[in-house]
């Protein structure tokens, strides 16, 4: 663990932000009292994309109608065709 002072801190923070990517703690003080702890963040969790048709064999029925193409006047009003 590392402790120092906020000037400290402000004048080589890239050094201080290197040691915590290294798996180091920082502590700031402020006049040799602690007052933040600088520690790395656990890596973000990646998710696989969701499959589809994950409800196929669940009985959720689907409509031919479904994948018709959608009428001109609503295509024209998602679009921001307001004609």
């Amino acid at each position: 663990m590392i402790s120092l002072n906020v000037n400290e801190a402000k004048a080589n923070l890239s050094k201080y932000l290197s040691a915590v990517e290294a798996g180091e703690t920082v502590v700031i003080c402020r006049r040799n009292i602690p007052i933040a702890e600088l520690r790395a963040v656990p890596p973000p969790v990646v998710k696989a994309p969701r499959p589809f048709g994950l409800s196929v064999d669940k009985g959720v029925p689907i409509p031919d109608s479904f994948f018709e193409e959608l009428p001109e006047d609503l295509l024209r009003a998602f679009s921001g065709h307001d004609d």
